[in-house]
């Protein structure tokens, strides 16, 4: 009881919501599914509602297994190598500025590189069985790629000491939840999009959505440089005092 209290409790509450808000937009961004919904259209272009529907769920699962096992896990195989916090921080924000930097500037470049992905040059269409595209490419690399598992690993690895892991983790893990819905209600909706929002539509959203992942990415690697700033004081801390004895 006592273990379910503190976790109910205000700064458990606050970790959770705080955590939530942080990690749903930095995936939104990235992921940015109604832009993705859009070349989905076209990836699955000749297919029958149905099978589109069951399409849009499994690629949805396939993502949220992704970006799960990176935000619980990702960190924890990187400090099996040796890698800290910190430099992961700097390193995933790095990569998450510079694609968002390249969103906001030409978001063309951006859908080109995904149709691609999605397409495999027409083999997405042509498949007699849908199931075998769900995972790759459509899951992989075209929904969650490389930019989308760095933000989740960095986010995973960004709790702040003074909260509570498990609240922060729920937050996060919400987070991918919320993203991962809005993937499959878009992915579903897909031909509704493409005549609602059209390329001009998609990509003022991109580039709105380019803005608050460059933010992001800039706070994630201003944390992990603030956590390299405290690693160096506190050695220095304790080498200076060794030094006088």
């Amino acid at each position: 009881m006592s273990v379910l209290g503190g976790f109910f409790s205000s700064g458990a509450v606050h970790t959770t919501t705080a955590a939530f808000l942080l990690a749903f937009p930095a995936l939104f961004s990235i992921v940015n599914p109604f832009g993705a919904a859009l070349i989905f259209a076209q990836a699955t272009e000749g297919r029958s509602k149905t099978e589109i529907q069951a399409l849009a769920r499994l690629v949805s699962f396939y993502s949220f297994m992704l970006m799960i096992v990176s935000l619980w896990f990702g960190g924890a195989v990187l400090a099996f190598f040796g890698i800290t916090v910190s430099a992961l921080r700097v390193a995933g924000g790095l990569v998450v500025a510079v694609s968002a930097w390249e969103l906001l500037q030409k978001p063309e470049n951006t859908e080109a590189r995904k149709e691609r992905q999605a397409l495999q040059d027409g083999r997405t269409v042509q498949n007699p069985n849908w199931s075998e595209s769900a995972f790759f490419p459509l899951a992989m690399p075209f929904t969650v790629g490389p930019g989308t598992i760095a933000v989740a690993i960095a986010l995973g690895s960004t709790s702040p000491a003074e909260a509570s892991p498990w609240a922060y983790g729920v937050g996060i893990s919400l987070g991918a939840v919320g993203v991962v819905l809005l993937v499959w209600i878009a992915y579903s909706s897909a031909e509704k999009l493409v005549t609602m929002l059209g390329v001009t539509g998609t990509r003022i959203v991109s580039r709105l959505a380019a803005l608050v992942l460059l933010c992001i990415g800039v706070q994630i690697m201003a944390a992990g440089i603030q956590g390299f700033a405290l690693d160096i004081w506190q050695h220095m801390s304790r080498t200076v005092p060794a030094t006088r004895g």
